[in-house]
């Protein structure tokens, strides 16, 4: 049975009980990160450093968190923005333009070791690499996660509407790469 986030940030408030919320906040909440992360960056280290970054800045600003938006909300919010960053990083640190990142990240995905999936999946990942970045995280979200529109709007801080032409246009792109043959 998983523990509520409200009783988790409960816990998290009583200093003899910190360690114990943070332990079921990250079991909760670990592997939907991790996925999130390796769906945008691709290779498990990264994804998995993304994850780490995530739960440390969570431990050191948990007790900031004012429930305005739900706690899935707030530490998406942190892990999207993990995962822009080190995209972004990997552009600047070897001066590459989008077009070379997309092509770094798909030839991980031919030949990662941790890509467990079909053909089929390959396919799909290598279609929705092709999306720009914000596009692929709105792609991901709905479409892997079934974020609801709303929540995607406080986690990226976009409206409703804006994220709903985002997916359309995202979905009809990567409609598009898959029946293209490039793939």
């Amino acid at each position: 049975m998983q523990t509520e986030d409200k009783d988790i940030l409960e816990k998290f408030r009583i200093e003899g009980t910190k360690q114990l919320a943070f332990n079921l906040l990250i079991r909760k909440y670990q592997k939907r990160v991790y996925w999130l992360a390796r769906k945008m960056v691709i290779d498990h280290d990264d994804a998995n450093d993304i994850s780490q970054e995530v739960f440390v800045k969570i431990w050191f600003h948990l007790d900031e968190f004012r429930s305005e938006s739900g706690l899935f909300t707030w530490i998406y919010r942190i892990a999207s923005n993990e995962c822009l960053k080190v995209l972004k990083k990997k552009r600047l640190r070897f001066f590459l333009p989008i077009g070379d990142v997309e092509g770094e990240l798909s030839d991980k995905i031919s030949s990662e070791h941790h890509f467990t999936g079909d053909e089929i999946q390959r396919k799909l990942q290598l279609a929705i690499l092709k999306l720009p970045e914000k596009q692929r995280l709105v792609f991901n979200m709905k479409y892997f996660e079934d974020i609801t529109y709303e929540e995607m709007s406080g986690i990226l801080g976009t409206s409703v509407g804006a994220l709903k032409a985002s997916y359309h246009h995202a979905v009809q792109k990567v409609q598009a790469n898959l029946e293209s043959g490039e793939i």
